[in-house]
């Protein structure tokens, strides 16, 4: 295991609680360094995190949690990475079972989460189709794609900031991102306290990006897999109408052409997703 370790605590508005975090992880890892990017916060959670002993990074205003991550995993030392709510719902305790895991040849160990461990029955229904949906595009058994409380190598994490969206589905792309360039995760089930304080996310416009998380998934791991069953249905209807149109009527139909032309058209943009795709994930030494 790398001695050199970062915990990057994303917090806003997170006064009530970040202060006991920092003093969790000080307590199970001592030497790590421990940083708080303070994501626009109106409150003293700035305070109280250095109170606690934290290094403290500070944004003059809230641009979303996975831009706060990138900012902490930019400025981190350590070669290991983990990243954890600064609202008590991660329990500092279960880091050195990731980090063990991690020695065992990963490069990223997410801590997965049951259904009891899910905000509400609504958010675990959206992530267990999600952990489904994924599973299906990367042929890899995805237990848990929106925790936020993982570790992983601080070389690795960053090839793929640019990739990451500032606001809450940090965690789905990163995953996606290691699998498809063939970085090994692995998962490690854990208990997820009740939250404090108010959460962030909000239902109706955070329901509709989280929609997008499924679109992303696909597009950053095999656009084919998304896009020809999309072709298939256009060509197949288009082809379907055209039977019956001739059967009943004699004749080809504007509406057979446009189908079967956009089933054309879907999978020509499949084919160049998939080249962009490639180009994205490419290793050179």
């Amino acid at each position: 295991m790398e001695r050199g370790i970062s915990v990057v605590i994303p917090a806003r508005n997170e006064a009530a609680s970040v202060g006991r975090v920092v003093e969790g992880v000080r307590a199970v890892l001592p030497s790590a360094e421990i940083l708080v990017v303070d994501d626009g916060s109106t409150d003293d959670t700035a305070a109280v995190a250095a109170a606690a002993g934290a290094r403290l990074e500070r944004r003059p205003r809230g641009l979303g949690n996975g831009a706060a991550i990138k900012a902490g995993a930019r400025v981190a030392t350590g070669d290991v990475l983990v990243f954890m709510d600064a609202d008590g719902q991660h329990d500092p305790a279960e880091i050195p079972r990731l980090l063990s895991a991690l020695d065992e040849g990963y490069d990223m160990v997410v801590g997965a989460r049951d259904r009891l461990g899910q905000a509400n029955v609504g958010r675990a229904l959206a992530n267990g189709f999600y952990n489904r949906f994924a599973s299906w595009m990367t042929g890899y058994r995805i237990e848990d794609l929106t925790s936020g409380f993982r570790v992983a190598r601080a070389a690795k994490f960053r090839e793929f900031l640019s990739l990451l969206p500032n606001g809450f589905s940090y965690p789905s792309t990163s995953t996606i991102a290691f699998i498809r360039s063939g970085y090994p995760v692995g998962y490690v089930p854990i208990a997820v306290a009740k939250r404090e304080g108010k959460s962030h996310i909000r239902p109706i416009r955070d329901g509709l990006r989280f929609l997008l998380i499924i679109f992303r998934i696909a597009s950053l791991y095999s656009p084919l897999k998304l896009f020809v069953p999309v072709a298939a249905l256009f060509t197949l209807l288009g082809i379907g109408n055209y039977v019956y149109t001739f059967t009943t009527e004699g004749r080809f139909t504007n509406m057979s052409a446009l189908l079967i032309s956009a089933g054309v058209l879907t999978f020509m943009i499949g084919l160049v997703s998939e080249q962009i795709t490639q180009l994205t994930y490419r290793r050179d030494g």
